[in-house]
């Protein structure tokens, strides 16, 4: 019908990236006030503020169950939240460079982490332990995802390659050349 259910105001800046949980009652978003907010559906309210980071927060993801939900930011670092409580369980540091891209994978047990210090970081999604640096880029790398068994996952560079990791050896499997310029986006 094209009707607006709902209007969101809290950000006290430009909200840079947005998600809706998977059973769709929450829709997540994240600011360049360095804020994630949490807010339902239905009544068109905030949940939860989720305070924790100290730069822009760029990419937000929920987990394929909904539970958790994961904020990168330009501060390095990326926050696993309690979605329930807004609690921050863990903050996932390593990385020498601004978050670009981060998400779950199909089971809720991993999470991957894309930087502009062109690298990729493996995550234990349940202790917060960082498990492998995937390198081999030569420029940022911009977007990262895991196939759907969760077996592999897969990055987007600025030195125009894309990239295909085993999940479980931690090794390169493909690399993927031919583009002109970045990749941007990888699914």
């Amino acid at each position: 019908t094209g009707k607006c259910y709902h209007t969101f105001r809290g950000h006290s800046a430009e909200i840079v990236c947005l998600s809706f949980n998977p059973q769709s009652t929450l829709l997540a978003t994240g600011s360049m006030d360095t804020t994630a907010k949490l807010w339902d559906l239905e009544k068109g309210q905030e949940v939860a503020t989720l305070n924790g980071h100290s730069a822009e927060i760029i990419t937000l993801s929920f987990n394929t169950t909904g539970d958790r939900i994961i904020t990168g930011s330009f501060d390095h670092t990326v926050a696993v939240w309690d979605v329930g409580t807004g609690r921050l369980l863990h903050t996932l540091i390593g990385h020498r460079g601004e978050i670009s891209s981060a998400q779950f994978n199909w089971d809720c047990s991993l999470i991957v982490t894309g930087s502009m210090d062109k690298t990729c970081m493996l995550w234990n999604a349940v202790t917060g332990t960082r498990l492998a640096t995937l390198a081999g880029h030569s420029r940022e790398v911009l977007d990262v995802c895991f196939d759907y068994t969760g077996q592999r996952i897969a990055t987007a560079s600025a030195d125009g390659s894309a990239r295909v990791y085993n999940a479980g050896t931690k090794q390169c499997i493909a690399k993927l050349e031919g583009h002109e310029d970045e990749i941007s986006k990888v699914s």
